[in-house]
């Protein structure tokens, strides 16, 4: 086979083609543009399959006949192509026939003898030399039996291989018919999946409609219409529909619900069958049998091996036969091998060949000839197998076309179901439906009064802008207009001013009911939505869903507030600005009409949903999904709860550190400021007592009595410093253990301040974090240097009075002073216990004035913090706004260009459309002129006065539309001229027209005359006369004979009359006797003339007919009377005829 397609490059190579019913493999030489019916028609040639029988696949895919074979990657060396015989296919083939094995009979070799093969030494004297030659002919013998018996086996054995590589093949074609049934019963499957996923959802929402119809029908019942709404004929939301139609329409849902059901039920239990017959041929295979017989094969070769071995020791047998008979001839034998011992040494050799060589050989060849019946057994087993899979393949191929014919079937009564039950889901969604109107006027009323205030607020905004702008017009004409005239600014028109904008929003809805979101509940209850029993049977569902949604609500909230706390702070706070400058309403009743929005929005989609979602759709498959997904979203939003509270906890410990670094600043400055107290206590004190005591030395008359009553009053002054000292160290338990460093007190609180002003606020710069910082360290510095001054004011007499004098005591008096009188010195101690007591007063008044010292202290610390806190805030909020005005800014910016860009670019497209309209108003111009002609020459004067009017100004649109005015003046140009070429053309056809239909008259004229006269010839083909033997249909013509009888004409055959019946027939339509009668033949009825008996009756024509089935020759054996005169015993035929039609009869000439 050779391609018929010549070509430089032509890939050609040889295709392999297996039969897939015997397993049997041919080659082809073609190339790859042989198309696949050439291969049809060889295969048919070779081995007599019909084209149409012919089944050829390649990889599952199906060679088309009209195509190459490059189309499927043809000829290939690792493809191969299988060919399936339709025919074998059919239930009505007949089974396979036995497998027939050719086998190759080689004769075994005839028995020596020496008179076929005489040697020399047959001759010889001693018997030993002459046995020498019988034993080279026994082993030649041997040997030539050993060979023929190895050729059998070797053929034997290549047979039962090539029956394992058919076998291989069947099995490699069973595989593939298999992939392409498996093929097609995927795609079934799952369409049939599909179809009952779409009938389960359809059988339970329908089976929902009915079950539930009572109940339906009662809630409309129940619910009452608002009083608004109430009419004569329409009470209640029942009242919407007829209930009679209602309750028929029910009926016949639920009869065709039920009919559909059965014919479902019948269809499921068909594809099941189907599903338990493509499942048992999908897990029948043939791997088993053929692994079983490649191991028996494989184990059977050590018999060839043994006869290999065997052939190979007769071989060399004869070999040393022969030797030995040739060196006897030429006297060559050794002194020590005598012929007798040659002769002796041959015997056993020749046994072991007769009684063990050759029965192993035979042992063997039975061996293998018992393996070539197993192999020709599996292979007839094989074929049975394949055939009936086949059988089984287009069994179920044609069920599965069956199968795929009922879906569209069962689609179209789907469809019609739907139809059918679309009246009671209209009952079904009556409820909701008016739920969701109730909600709706709800919502429209709470969107008007947003509506109404939001137009208010914008009335506000641009009457602030308005009132801005004539300051700003004032103050330019305040600073220019003295140097400027009036009547110059006035022709400038700078003296303009904006015009007030009215807001007027014309009243819409004022025909909705009046009720409010309260009588929702009342008007239209929640049960006419119907989820009662999806809430009980789906709790768990929408359990899980509800928490899954508010657990990523929740995550999602707590993220961005953890992200972006200060961009939501500010959203609020525009928010809560936004909805208290609505006019005429509070920030409460804004809040409440945007909620009341809401909740009568969420109704009407529940409302909605109700009737579009069934939860009874849903599949368990589907249940699972959601409720992983919902699983998902609970455990991801757990997480995220999890890291924000982790987070939350991060910047408590760090508020807390802050806390406490606060605390041990505040105690370390108290802790300075009272080792600063108790310094100038002290060194007050001690002035004060030296002082006094200079004083009292100097008033004294002998300083030896002030030394003597000094040295002996000295316990009784020191009774009253013990009391300063307890009394100043009470003042320091109670001021508290402040840190004894004093140097730069201010810095550490500085640095303290910093650190906690940087954490609280770290997206705020240095610049706005300096100016703080020198205030907290100068407020400080004021307030420690004030209390300072109090407490050392409240104390330095009392120091410095008491702490110098005892100090200076021992190093002040003598031995003089002690002779002081004791007058003198009574009344020094008395000065002196007065003075104790006056600065004991005093301590008393210290220690009261440092309490409230203290007091005051903790005051300023915690209006410290409030200050720092404040502080904090006012830097927050100063950036935060300085954010906003630099964002507003951007934006007024970026909104001015876009507004002068829109401002340009409406400019020029208003020039542009002006341009474009009277362009445009012009081609109306053109369009409207009357008459083809005229608008062709209105066109081209127009594309002439565009082309003529080009500017260097105009845009591309402009440009364009000249373009398009050129090219359709052209165009239009060149189709008035193809129109008048047409119409020229269309009168000629006119003519000619005409013309050939007058010829076409005349021709059929002709037709009609020749076909009737070809109609009178086949007619009279048909009506020649038959002058042979008459039989029935054919014309007989007969004759008046002289005894008033009609006569048949007639070569051969004599005695035909013409039957009474008929003659009177012809009789009566013609006014003479006729001399002949010409008519069809009818009926034939054979007589004979026998002797008349007295009593006889004459018998009935019509008794003893036989009818013979076309011929009806009806045969009469009786006798009867002698009417046309002929001899006794004669036989004669009574001929009834027919009247032919009114044509030309045309005899035949006699022969």
């Amino acid at each position: 086979m050779s391609s018929n397609v010549s070509g430089t490059v032509v890939q050609r190579g040889k295709l392999l083609v297996h039969i897939a019913e015997n397993g049997h493999s041919f080659e082809l030489e073609c190339d790859e543009y042989t198309l696949v019916k050439d291969v049809q028609q060889f295969i048919q040639s070779a081995y007599g399959i019909p084209l149409n029988d012919q089944l050829l696949l390649c990889l599952e895919t199906k060679l088309q006949s009209q195509q190459p074979l490059s189309a499927y990657k043809l000829p290939s060396d690792d493809q191969e192509v299988f060919l399936f015989n339709k025919a074998r296919m059919r239930c009505s083939s007949m089974p396979p026939a036995p497998e027939e094995v050719e086998i190759i009979d080689i004769p075994d070799p005839p028995s020596p003898s020496s008179s076929h093969n005489p040697h020399q030494l047959d001759d010889a004297s001693d018997p030993a030399l002459k046995a020498l030659p019988s034993y080279e002919r026994e082993f030649r013998y041997h040997y030539q039996c050993g060979d023929a018996i190895y050729s059998r086996t070797q053929a034997k054995l290549e047979i039962c291989e090539r029956l394992l590589r058919e076998q291989k093949v069947q099995e490699r074609a069973l595989e593939i018919a298999w992939g392409n049934l498996d093929h097609f019963y995927r795609v079934l499957h799952q369409n049939y999946m599909d179809f009952i996923k779409c009938y389960t959802q359809q059988y339970r929402s329908h089976s929902n409609l009915l079950s539930n119809f009572v109940r339906d029908v009662e809630k409309l019942r129940s619910c009452k219409l608002h009083p608004a709404l109430q009419t004569d004929t329409r009470k209640c939301l029942l009242d919407f529909v007829r209930e009679e139609n209602l309750r028929k329409a029910k009926e016949e849902c639920s009869t065709s619900h039920r009919q559909f059901e059965h014919k479902v039920s019948e269809f499921k239990q068909e594809f099941a069958e189907l599903k338990r017959s493509a499942e048992h041929l999908f897990t029948s295979k043939t791997s088993f049998l053929i692994r079983d017989l490649e191991v028996t094969i494989k184990k059977h070769q050590r018999y060839v091996s043994e006869q290999k071995s065997i052939m190979q020791a007769l071989s060399k047998d004869v070999n040393t036969v022969k030797k030995l008979v040739d060196d006897c001839v030429t006297s060559q034998l050794s002194s020590s091998l005598r012929p007798h011992d040659a002769v002796s040494a041959l015997g056993p050799m020749y046994d072991g060949h007769d009684k063990s060589y050759l029965p192993k050989m035979h042992d063997c060849d039975r061996a293998i000839s018992i393996l070539l019946d197993f192999c020709k057994d599996k292979k007839e087993e094989m074929n049975s197998f394949v055939h009936n899979y086949m059988q089984n393949i287009a069994y179920i191929q044609y069920a599965i076309k069956g199968i795929r014919y009922k879906f569209s079937v069962f689609s179209e009564a789907m469809k019609h179901q739907n139809n059918q039950f679309e009246l009671l889901k209209v009952v079904r969604g009556i409820g909701p439906a008016y739920r969701a109107c109730l909600a709706e006027i709800v919502r429209r009323k709470a969107s008007m009064k947003l509506y109404m205030g939001m137009a208010g607020q914008l009335a506000e905004k641009l009457a602030i802008k308005r009132e801005t702008e004539v300051r700003v017009r004032e103050e330019f004409l305040k600073i220019h207009g003295s140097f400027i005239p009036r009547d110059i600014l006035a022709s400038m028109g700078l003296y303009d001013t904006p015009s007030q904008c009215d807001v007027n929003i014309t009243p819409f809805d004022t025909n909705l009911l009046d009720i409010d979101m309260s009588d929702l509940d009342c008007y239209a209850p929640e049960y006419l939505l119907g989820l009662s029993l999806k809430h009980e049977k789906h709790g768990s569902l929408k359990g899980s869903f509800s928490m899954s949604n508010n657990s990523s609500l929740s995550a999602e909230v707590e993220e961005n507030a953890v992200d972006f706390p200060e961009k939501y702070d500010s959203e609020e706070q525009i928010d809560g600005s936004d909805l208290v400058e609505i006019a005429g309403t509070s920030k409460l009743e804004v809040e409440n009409a945007k909620l009341k929005a809401e909740l009568a929005s969420a109704v009407a989609r529940l409302c909605s949903f109700s009737t579009e979602i069934e939860y009874e759709s849903l599949d368990d498959s589907k249940v699972d999904s959601l409720l992983k997904n919902a699983a998902e979203k609970t455990a991801e939003a757990l997480h995220l709860k999890d890291e924000y509270e982790k987070h939350l906890q991060s910047m408590l410990k760090v508020k807390q550190m802050q806390c406490e670094s606060y605390e041990n600043r505040i105690q370390e400055l108290e802790q300075r400021l009272s080792d600063q107290y108790k310094q100038g206590n002290r060194l007050q004190i001690d002035k004060t007592l030296l002082n006094f005591a200079l004083s009292t030395s100097k008033a004294g008359d002998s300083k030896s009595e002030v030394s003597a009553d000094a040295e002996a009053n000295m316990p009784c002054v020191s009774e009253p410093m013990d009391e300063v000292s307890c009394a100043s160290n009470s003042l320091h338990v109670k001021l508290g253990n402040f840190a004894k460093q004093s140097g730069k007190p201010s810095e550490g609180l500085d640095e303290n301040m910093t650190d906690s002003s940087s954490m609280l606020n770290p997206q705020l710069d240095l610049s706005m974090l300096e100016v703080p910082r020198d205030e907290v360290r100068a407020n400080v510095k004021d307030e420690k240097d004030n209390l300072t001054a109090e407490l050392g004011m409240g104390t330095s007499c009392t120091a410095e009075s008491m702490s110098e004098p005892i100090n200076n005591l021992p190093d002040e008096m003598t031995a003089e002073q002690a002779s002081d009188s004791k007058d003198a010195s009574s009344d020094l101690v008395l000065e002196l216990q007065n003075a104790v007591a006056d600065k004991s007063r005093q301590l008393s008044e210290t220690e009261i004035m440092l309490k409230a010292l203290s007091e005051q202290v903790a005051k300023l610390e915690r209006e410290l913090e409030g200050s720092q806190k404040l502080l904090d805030e006012s830097q927050m909020n100063c950036a935060h706004l300085e954010n906003c005005l630099h964002e507003a800014r951007e934006e007024a910016q970026t909104n001015l260009c876009a507004a002068d860009r829109r401002a340009s670019e409406y400019s020029a497209l208003r020039a542009s459309a002006v341009k474009m309209r009277s362009l445009f108003e012009r081609l109306r111009t053109c369009v409207l002129s009357g008459g083809v002609a005229g608008f062709v020459e209105s066109l081209r004067a127009l594309a002439h006065s565009l082309a003529n009017s080009v500017s260097d100004a105009e845009d591309d649109g402009t440009a364009e539309f000249r373009e398009c005015i050129r090219v359709l003046a052209d165009k239009v140009g060149v189709l008035s001229r193809h129109r008048a070429e047409l119409l020229e053309r269309y009168s000629k056809a006119e003519s000619t027209k005409e013309q050939m239909k007058k010829e076409l008259e005349e021709k059929k004229e002709l037709v009609n005359t020749l076909y009737l006269k070809h109609q009178h010839e086949k007619q009279a083909n048909k009506e020649k006369i038959s002058f042979g033997r008459l039989e029935v249909h054919e014309i007989a013509a007969f004759v008046l004979n002289s005894a008033g009888h009609y006569e048949a004409i007639s070569r051969n055959c004599s005695n035909y009359y013409l039957s009474s019946e008929s003659v009177a027939l012809f009789l009566d339509h013609l006014p003479n006797r006729p001399s002949y009668i010409i008519g069809q033949i009818v009926h034939i009825e054979r007589q004979t003339v026998r002797l008349p008996q007295p009593s006889s009756v004459q018998a009935d024509p019509n008794r003893d007919q036989i009818d013979t089935g076309t011929s009806r020759l009806t045969l009469n054996s009786g006798s009867t009377f002698n009417p046309y005169g002929l001899p006794i015993g004669c036989e004669y035929f009574i001929v009834t005829v027919a009247m032919l039609p009114d044509t030309a009869i045309h005899l035949q000439p006699p022969s």
